[in-house]
């Protein structure tokens, strides 16, 4: 899976699980970055980080009902970094700054049927932003509410596993980094 047009530290079994399977729909998939409802696909997100990095901001989804991190479909476009980079702006108003061109973290998640479409899988590649909280921030009709985070407060808001990760990578990411 060497041909996987992204780089990302492979830090334990999920990591591993999740990247296998992300080689997997890319092979499959004559189109991964497509919106169609009846195939898995392809979905970009970012985490955007304080410059101090004790924050995260964090949207209420107004469809799922819970604190997530931005992101969304990727319509075709291989540029997963920039969809992330664009949905942040959609759905929250911040201009947010790629950390790195890496991928942080995948996470593989099922999206429930509804009326108009059937049960599928988003695996949702997730990208290292930062903003300034001191910003404005501007939602829409996607999200109830936007709240920047403290990373200790995190669990309370999301605490599923695939928004907390961000809890156990950062101080990983930062040592790599040399921050």
């Amino acid at each position: 899976m060497s041909d996987l047009p992204w780089t990302m530290e492979l830090r334990d079994a999920r990591d591993r699980q999740n990247w296998a399977a992300l080689g997997a729909l890319m092979t499959r998939e004559a189109d991964p970055y497509g919106r169609d409802p009846m195939k898995d696909h392809v979905t970009g997100s970012g985490f955007v980080v304080s410059p101090c990095r004790g924050f995260t901001l964090l949207l209420h989804h107004a469809k799922l009902g819970r604190w997530l991190q931005p992101g969304g479909h990727c319509d075709g476009d291989p540029d997963v970094a920039g969809v992330a980079a664009r949905e942040i702006v959609e759905e929250t108003g911040l201009s947010a700054r790629l950390l790195s061109p890496r991928l942080f973290d995948i996470d593989i998640h099922e999206i429930p049927a509804r009326a108009d479409e059937p049960a599928h899988f988003h695996y949702d590649l997730r990208f290292l932003f930062e903003a300034d909280p001191a910003n404005p921030l501007l939602g829409n009709a996607e999200s109830h509410d936007l709240r920047w985070v403290a990373l200790d407060d995190l669990p309370r808001y999301a605490p599923q596993r695939p928004v907390c990760v961000l809890r156990e990578k950062l101080p990983l990411w930062r040592a790599e980094s040399g921050e």
